[in-house]
């Protein structure tokens, strides 16, 4: 349960003659990264909607202050939209060397706004209406087309991303949620290491975990509780991903280029706060491990390619718990030291009640499968037929950041 540095043997199908290129770890390899914010963070606490006179009408007590109004306030990035505070120190040198994008309005057609069926859709790769191959994720597709030999999930255990016939290892990260072991169990677990050089590791992986579940549930119902952890699907913490970014990286740089990590803890149902408090805290361990990672990978950082995002966003109004609920559109990231970034991309629409998707979320402008077919088109040069392996029946869309 608590392995560290095991990975499961693996095996690959011989090499296909459909594939684009043998994939192997050689300078100048694309490398890419997807990381799943599970449990559907607030799209609207990172980029900030800075032109829009609702954000702070319905936002009274958790809206991010405009730029120049002082300590926590946001950093403008365009004349529409700045950053939050909690990640300036971060991302905001990425975006301005041209290293960090973000794509609004973003995400499927499934209006469900169940974290488990979302989640499912976008690691199919699926339509929400549509059919579904429990056996089939995108990221083993799109390993099949580019015959990857060395595609990795640093996650326990194999996202379902990665199902598929491509046999893919796993490895689970050393900060784990405790997801259904209860404290009895837990402290068992932290007894089996002592005495060991992992004790530390795997006792501090249990406070971080304790910690954070606190933070999230402290005023919730017992229900919706249990609910806003359940939705993290036992992915690591933000702060554990902090505290792992530069082994993903080395792992990343050394051996692999075709990565999945899910990071949890994002269900902001209440007290979520605004330029601090427990978003921001998340928000702001995240950007520091990928800054870390980044970092980690050197050199190699310029053939990398980090794409952030999750299974839907939040109400742009806030609730009587001082939180956001279940929403619809998002804002994904995409980070990489060739990018052609420091830009918000995509199909856009002012920011206000009047544009709502149901007069309460960000609408859905930008499908999800379309902006990462035009880019895995991009950085792998697959032909139509290729991108059709990966997304069936959607057209890539090239947004140029590659």
């Amino acid at each position: 349960m608590l392995r560290r540095h095991f990975l499961q043997a693996a095996t690959a199908l011989p090499l296909a003659a459909h594939g684009v290129r043998l994939y192997a770890a050689t300078p100048g390899t694309p490398r890419l990264l997807v990381v799943f914010l599970r449990g559907a963070y607030d799209a609207a606490s990172l980029l900030v909607p800075i032109a829009s006179d609702d954000y702070v009408a319905l936002r009274p007590n958790i809206a991010i202050a405009r730029p120049g109004s002082g300590t926590g306030a946001a950093h403008a990035l365009t004349p529409d939209w700045g950053l939050a505070p909690a990640v300036a120190e971060t991302m905001l040198p990425l975006y301005r060397r041209g290293e960090l994008a973000f794509v609004p309005f973003a995400g499927t057609d499934d209006t469900s706004r169940s974290h488990f069926e979302t989640q499912d859709t976008i690691e199919l790769g699926a339509s929400g209406s549509g059919r579904r191959d429990y056996g089939s994720g995108f990221m083993n597709r799109l390993a099949q087309v580019l015959v990857a030999r060395d595609a990795i999930a640093f996650t326990d255990p194999l996202p379902l991303a990665f199902r598929g016939p491509l046999r893919v290892p796993n490895v689970a990260l050393a900060r784990p949620a405790r997801g259904g072991v209860d404290a009895h169990a837990s402290a068992l677990i932290a007894g089996m290491y002592d005495g060991t050089p992992l004790a530390d590791s795997v006792r501090e992986g249990f406070a971080i975990h304790d910690e954070a579940m606190r933070e999230i549930a402290a005023d919730a119902p017992a229900g919706l509780a249990r609910e806003m952890m359940a939705a993290s699907r036992q992915a690591i913490a933000p702060r554990g991903f902090e505290a792992e970014a530069r082994r993903i990286a080395h792992l990343m740089r050394e051996g692999h280029h075709l990565g999945f990590v899910d990071v949890g803890g994002w269900d902001t149902h209440v007290r979520q706060g605004g330029a601090d408090g427990y978003l921001a805290t998340r928000l702001a361990e995240l950007g520091r491990g990928l800054a870390a990672y980044a970092d980690e990978l050197g050199p190699a950082w310029r053939d990398s390619t980090v794409v952030v995002l999750s299974e839907f966003g939040r109400t742009f109004r806030e609730n009587g718990n001082r939180g956001t609920d279940h929403g619809h559109g998002s804002v994904y990231w995409v980070l990489g030291g060739g990018l052609r970034g420091g830009r918000i991309v995509g199909e856009q629409v002012r920011v206000g009640t009047a544009t709502l998707f149901q007069q309460r979320d960000y609408p859905v402008l930008n499908d999800y499968r379309a902006l990462l077919g035009g880019l895995f088109a991009r950085l792998y040069g697959l032909t139509p037929a290729h991108s059709q392996q990966v997304f069936a029946s959607v057209a890539p869309r090239d947004l140029g950041l590659v």
